[in-house]
C-alpha cells in the first residue's frame, strides 16, 4: 500500500519533537527533601529538622524558610525564621528566636538543619521547609513539609540514695527503677556508673536494642561472671558487682534513655534520667575478721522456732579456716569445726537427734543455727564466737566475739476471736440494749480471760464502762458507778467463753461505738499474771433517738360543729406507737369560746388514775372518757350547749421509774388545738310582713296585732317590743316591752304623762299573738309602729338563750282632727347680736280652733348647717305654763340663762340673757294646741312650728377690763393688791405727820435692863377719883 506524501513529513516531525524532550528530561528537577515523618518528640527536648534542596546548582547559596501550621488554626501560617530575611520571624517566635533558643545550623550550600532547643507542647504541627526559587526557570518543587509530634515527657528513674559498707570481696546489689508512660511504643536503655573522682566509668549498659555491654574497665569482668546487669520485670534492672575491689569505692548511679524509632528506622533519644547516687565503701580488712549475730525474730512463741545466724566477715573466707561457736547466756551450746564437725553441751545432741536443732554452713560467710519447737527456757541472750586456725586440724590462734541478741521466747497466744452482738442497733431513749461479747479460741485452749467493756462518744472519746478481771471481780468506771449500783447497767458471764452487757435505761449520752476487749493471761511466779494476749471485737455503733425528738401528740375530731343536745368527740393520738409502753399521762384542757382563762378537764395518769378537774361544771354528768391500750384518750361530750364550745388540747407527759419508788418527767408535749363550734338551733321565727294602715279618729282605742306565725320549737317564749317611728323622723323609739316572764317595761323615753294620758299597754291575748293598745288616740299616736320578737329555748343548762329575733312590718297609724285650724307666725329672719347681749325670740299664734284652746310650746335649738334630726330641745311649757328645762345650748355654753315669757294668750316668748358665740344657731317653736271634748278632756287637736331665726352671735373685742374680768388672779394682781397698798401707805404718812420725834432720853431710861418705877400709889389715886 503506498503513503501519502505528508505522511514522512510528519514521521520527521515527531522524531524532532521527541529528540528535544529527551533533552530536556537530561536537566533534573528541583526537589526540597524532608526527613520521613511524621516525627515524634519529647517535651523539654533539642529537635533537629534537616532540609535539602536537590536538582539545583551546588554552586549557589540557597535560602531557606521556615513556618508552621498549628492544629488550632489549619489555615494560618505562622513564619518562624528565615536565612535570609531577618524581619521573617512572626511576633510569637520572634523572642525565642532572639533568644537562639530556635535557629537554623546551615550544612551546606544547599541544605540547612532547624533546631528548636527547647520542644513546647505548642509547637506541635506541620513544618514547612520553602526554598525561594534563585534561578531564572521554575522547574520542581520548592516547599516539603513535615508533622511533628510532641509528647509529655514521662520517663522516670529511681535508685534509693544510700551509704552501703562492704568489705573487699563482698558482692554488691543495685536495683534502678525506670518506668514510662509513653502511648507511642518505645525502648529504654539504662547504663550504670561508677563515679569517683570526678570522673564517670561505664560498668555495664543495656541498649535499646536490647543489647548488654560492658565498659572498657569491666569487660573483662562481665565475661568472668562478676558484673551483670538483669532486668527483672518490667521496670527493675539489676546491677551484681562479686567479688568487690577496693578501687570499686566510689558513688553508683544509674543513667536510663528512652529511644524511638523514627519511619526511616533510625533511632531517635526522647528522654534522659539520671539518679541519685548511692555510696559504697569497701574496706580491706587484710588478715582481720569479725563476726556478727542477727536471728531472723526475736519474740517467738513457744512451740515456734527461732534462728539465728552467725556471719563471718573477712577477706578471701574460703580460703581461711573458721570454728563457729553459739552461746546461750554465756554457756556454749553448739561448736562447728572448719572441717563442718558438730559438738553439742547439755540436751542439745538429744534435740539434734529428734531433729529439733539443725546447724549448716549457708556459704563461707553464714553459719546458721535453727531450734525446732523451742520452750521458755530457749529465750535468753545468744551471741557467737569466731576462731581461726592454720589447718583444719590445729588450734586456733585468733578468735572474735559478736555482740549478743536478746530473744524472747513467750507463750503462745490462743489466736482467739471476738465477736460483738447486739439486740438493736436503733433504740429510743429509756429502750434497753443487750451486747454479747463472743470469745472463739483456735486450736489452743485459752488462758484465763478478762473482759472490759468500752464505749466512744460523738467526740472519738474512747472510755471504759466495766471490767470483769480474770480472777471475777467486776470493776467499774467511775461515770458509771452511779448507773451501775441502781441495776441500770449490769455486766454478766453467761458462760465460759461469753460476757454480756446490759444498759436497762439507754440515754442519749449512751449513743456511740461499743466494743469488747478481751485480754488473755498466764499465771507466773509469786501468784502474779502475764499477759500473753490482747483481743479487741469490731466497734458496734448504736444510735439513740431522744423521746422529745419523736414523741407527737395530735388531737383530732369529726364532729368540729355540733348543736345544741347534740354529741362531739376528741381524740388525743399518741405518737409514735412504739412508745405506747412507757408510762404516759393525759390531760384535756378546755378554754371557753370568748375567753382567754382555760382550765383542767380530766386526766388520765400513768398510775391508771383519773382525775377530774374541779372547774368543768358545765361538763359534769355530760363527759366520758375513755383510754385505749395505745394510750389514744377520747372525750365524748353529748348534751352540748354553748358552754361546752370553745378550744381542746391534750398534754402528754413521758414517765419513766428511776427508782422503786421514783418516778422522773421525761418529756412533755401539748397537741395541737381543736376549735369546737356547738352551734343553736335555727330560727324559724316568722312575723307579718306585709305594711299595713289603719286610720283612727281623736279619742279613739288604736289595737295593734303582733302575730307570730311560726316558731323554732313548741316550748319556744318570747320578748316583745313595739317600736314607734313619727312621721318625718329619723329615730325610732321604743314603747314599751313584755319579757318571756309576760313583765311590762315601758321605755325610759317615753314621759311619765305620756303612758298615762295614751293608757298604753300590752294584752296577750293568745300563745303566739301580742297586742298594743292606746286607750285615747290623738294626733301625737300618728306614726309607724312595728313589733320586735325575740324567740327564747332553754339550753341543756337550764339557762334561757335567744334564737333568733325578727320585726314585723309596719303598721302605719293615722288619727283624723276635725276642724284643726292651728297656725303659728313662720316668719323667717336673720338677726346679729354682739356677746353678752340679750336675745328674744317670739312665738306668735295667729289662728286656732276654738277660742277656749291652751297650748303646749316646744322651743328647739338647731346648729347653723345640721339636719333637722339633729335638732335639740331647750325649754318646754305645757298646757298648764308649767316649764320644764330640757337642757342648755351646747356643753360649753355655760353663760346664757333661758326662760321661756308667755306674753299673751296666743303670744310666747323665749329670752337668753349673756348670750356668746356658741350659741349661734337656729331657733324656732313648735306649738300643740289642746281642746276639750264632749266628756270635758283635754284632747291634742293639732300641732304646728313656726319660721325659723337664725341667730349669729359675734365675739366681743378682748380688752384689758375683759382679760381682767376673765381671769380672778390677773383682777386681784392689777386692782385689789395695789388699792390695798395704797391705803397702808396713806395710813403710815398721816401716823408719823401726826406724832412728830420726841426729845431724845437719858441712857437709864434707854436702857433695856433699867429698874421698873413702882406706879401703884398713882392707880389707887385714881381708883379713889374714879370713885368719887
Amino acid at each position: 500500500m503506498e503513503l501519502p506524501r505528508s505522511t514522512p513529513l510528519k514521521i520527521a516531525n515527531f522524531l524532532i519533537f521527541s529528540l528535544i524532550l529527551s533533552f530536556e528530561t537530561c536537566v533534573a528537577q528541583r526537589q526540597v527533601i524532608l526527613p520521613e515523618g511524621p516525627l515524634v518528640r519529647a517535651e523539654g527536648r533539642h529537635i533537629t529538622i534537616e532540609c535539602e534542596v536537590q536538582g539545583t546548582q551546588p554552586s549557589q547559596e540557597q535560602s531557606f524558610e521556615w513556618s508552621v501550621i498549628l492544629p488550632e488554626r489549619p489555615t494560618w501560617k505562622i513564619q518562624i525564621i528565615s536565612t535570609h530575611d531577618p524581619d521573617y520571624t512572626y511576633a510569637m517566635y520572634s523572642q525565642r528566636v532572639k533568644s537562639g533558643e530556635i535557629y537554623v545550623e546551615r550544612i551546606t550550600g544547599i541544605s540547612v538543619r532547624l533546631h528548636i532547643t527547647n520542644l513546647r507542647k505548642s509547637d506541635e504541627g506541620m513544618y514547612e521547609c520553602h526554598t525561594p526559587n534563585m534561578e531564572e526557570i521554575y522547574w520542581g518543587s520548592y516547599n516539603a513539609v513535615i508533622k511533628l509530634t510532641v509528647i509529655p515527657d514521662t520517663l522516670s528513674a529511681t535508685l534509693v540514695p544510700q551509704v552501703i559498707n562492704k568489705v573487699e570481696g563482698d558482692s554488691l546489689e543495685l536495683v534502678c527503677e525506670v518506668s514510662k508512660q509513653t502511648p507511642y511504643h518505645t525502648h529504654v536503655a539504662v547504663t550504670w556508673y561508677l563515679e569517683k573522682g570526678g570522673q564517670a566509668v561505664q560498668v555495664i549498659a543495656l541498649s535499646q536494642d536490647f543489647i548488654l555491654s560492658a565498659g572498657e574497665l569491666y569487660k573483662q569482668r562481665q565475661e568472668s561472671g562478676d558484673v551483670r546487669l538483669d532486668k527483672m520485670g518490667a521496670t527493675s534492672f539489676r546491677l551484681t558487682v562479686h567479688k568487690l575491689q577496693r578501687s570499686e569505692q566510689g558513688q553508683f548511679h544509674c543513667q536510663s534513655v528512652e529511644w524511638m524509632q523514627d519511619p526511616d528506622k533510625s533511632w531517635q533519644e526522647l528522654s534522659e534520667r539520671r539518679t541519685h547516687n548511692v555510696t559504697v565503701n569497701v574496706r580491706s580488712l587484710g588478715k582481720e575478721f569479725r563476726s556478727l549475730i542477727k536471728a531472723k525474730e526475736v519474740n517467738i512463741n513457744v512451740g515456734g522456732s527461732l534462728e539465728i545466724t552467725c556471719m563471718v566477715e573477712a577477706q578471701n573466707p574460703a580460703e581461711r579456716f573458721f570454728t563457729v561457736v553459739w552461746f546461750l547466756n554465756n554457756d556454749e551450746i553448739v561448736r562447728m569445726e572448719p572441717s563442718a564437725v558438730l559438738s553439742f553441751h547439755g540436751e542439745y545432741g538429744a534435740r539434734e537427734n529428734l531433729g529439733k536443732l539443725t546447724v549448716r554452713k549457708k556459704d563461707d560467710k553464714e553459719y546458721v543455727l535453727k531450734l525446732y519447737q523451742i520452750t521458755m527456757e530457749d529465750g535468753g541472750r545468744y551471741h557467737c564466737q569466731v576462731e581461726e586456725s592454720e589447718k583444719v586440724t590445729m588450734g586456733a590462734f585468733s578468735s572474735n566475739r559478736s555482740e549478743e541478741i536478746a530473744i524472747t521466747v513467750q507463750r503462745p497466744q490462743a489466736d482467739l476471736k471476738v465477736e460483738i452482738s447486739i439486740n438493736a442497733t436503733n433504740i429510743l431513749e429509756g429502750d434497753v440494749l443487750q451486747f454479747a461479747c463472743n470469745v472463739r479460741s483456735g486450736a489452743s485452749v485459752p488462758g484465763q480471760l478478762s473482759v472490759i467493756w468500752q464505749f466512744m462518744d460523738k467526740h472519738n472519746v474512747k472510755s471504759d464502762i466495766i471490767e470483769m478481771q480474770q480472777n471475777g471481780v467486776q470493776v467499774t468506771a467511775p461515770p458509771y458507778r452511779e448507773r451501775v449500783g441502781h441495776g441500770e447497767i449490769r455486766m454478766v458471764r453467761v458462760g465460759s467463753d461469753t460476757f454480756t452487757l446490759g444498759i436497762y435505761d439507754a440515754r442519749i449520752s449512751d449513743e456511740g461505738m461499743y466494743s469488747c476487749k478481751v485480754m488473755e493471761w498466764t499465771a507466773v511466779l509469786n501468784q502474779n499474771w502475764k499477759l500473753i494476749g490482747e483481743y479487741v471485737s469490731s466497734d458496734k455503733a448504736v444510735t439513740i433517738k431522744s423521746l422529745e425528738s419523736i414523741f407527737k401528740v395530735i388531737a383530732i375530731t369529726r364532729t368540729p360543729t355540733a348543736r345544741y343536745y347534740g354529741t362531739f368527740e376528741l381524740q388525743c393520738f399518741i405518737q409514735p406507737p412504739i412508745i405506747n409502753h412507757l408510762p404516759i399521762d393525759v390531760s384535756w384542757k378546755f378554754q371557753p369560746a370568748n375567753s382567754t382563762e382555760s382550765f383542767h378537764l380530766v386526766t388520765f395518769s400513768h398510775d391508771t388514775a383519773i382525775e377530774w378537774g374541779d372547774k368543768a361544771v358545765s361538763f359534769k354528768g355530760k363527759m366520758i372518757v375513755a383510754k385505749t391500750a395505745s394510750n389514744t384518750v377520747r372525750l365524748h361530750v353529748s348534751s352540748v350547749s354553748s358552754l361546752e364550745a370553745g378550744k381542746f388540747l391534750c398534754d402528754a407527759v413521758l414517765w419513766k421509774r428511776q427508782r422503786p419508788d421514783q418516778w422522773v418527767r421525761v418529756v412533755s408535749m401539748t397537741s395541737n388545738i381543736l376549735q369546737v363550734v356547738v352551734e343553736a338551733p335555727v330560727s324559724r321565727l316568722q312575723l307579718a310582713q306585709g305594711d299595713t294602715t289603719i286610720w283612727k279618729r281623736v279619742s279613739d282605742v288604736i289595737e295593734l296585732d303582733c302575730k307570730i306565725f311560726a316558731q323554732t320549737r313548741n316550748d319556744s317564749q318570747f320578748s316583745v317590743s313595739w317600736l314607734f317611728k313619727k312621721p318625718q323622723a329619723q329615730k325610732e323609739i321604743t314603747l314599751l316591752s313584755i319579757d318571756r316572764n309576760n313583765v311590762i317595761r315601758y321605755d325610759k323615753e317615753l314621759r311619765a304623762s305620756d303612758r298615762e294620758g295614751t293608757k298604753m299597754w300590752v294584752e296577750k291575748t293568745l300563745r303566739d299573738l301580742y297586742k298594743l293598745i292606746i286607750g285615747k288616740a290623738d294626733v301625737t299616736n300618728q306614726g309607724n309602729y312595728c313589733c320586735a320578737v325575740t324567740e327564747w329555748l332553754l339550753d341543756p343548762n337550764n339557762v334561757w338563750y335567744k334564737v333568733g329575733k325578727a320585726v314585723s312590718a309596719a303598721t302605719t297609724v293615722q288619727v283624723h282632727t276635725p276642724d284643726a285650724n292651728l297656725q303659728v307666725a313662720d316668719t323667717e329672719r336673720h338677726e346679729s347680736l354682739e356677746e353678752d347681749a340679750v336675745f328674744e325670740l317670739e312665738c306668735v299664734i295667729n289662728n286656732q280652733t276654738q277660742a277656749s284652746s291652751q297650748f303646749s310650746v316646744t322651743w328647739f335649738f338647731e346648729s347653723e348647717g345640721q339636719s333637722k334630726a339633729s335638732r335639740r330641745e331647750l325649754l318646754h311649757t305645757d298646757r298648764d305654763n308649767i316649764q320644764r328645762d330640757l337642757g342648755n345650748l351646747t356643753a360649753d355654753s355655760h353663760k346664757s340663762t333661758l326662760q321661756s315669757v308667755k306674753v299673751s294668750s296666743n303670744n310666747y316668748k323665749l329670752i337668753m340673757t349673756s348670750v356668746a358665740p356658741a350659741d349661734s344657731g337656729v331657733y324656732y317653736c313648735s306649738v300643740e294646741e289642746w281642746v276639750t271634748n264632749g266628756q270635758n278632756q283635754w284632747a291634742l287637736q293639732g300641732s304646728d312650728e313656726s319660721g325659723r331665726t337664725t341667730l349669729n352671735v359675734q365675739p366681743s373685742a378682748v380688752t384689758l377690763h375683759t382679760k381682767a374680768c376673765a381671769s380672778p388672779s390677773l383682777f386681784y394682781f392689777l386692782f385689789v393688791y395695789p388699792f390695798i397698798i395704797s391705803i397702808v401707805l396713806f395710813i403710815l404718812v398721816v401716823y408719823f405727820y401726826l406724832n412728830p420725834k420726841k426729845p431724845q432720853k437719858s441712857s437709864q431710861e434707854n436702857n433695856f435692863w433699867a429698874p421698873i418705877e413702882p406706879i401703884v400709889d398713882d392707880l389707887k389715886n385714881e381708883e379713889d377719883t374714879s370713885v368719887i
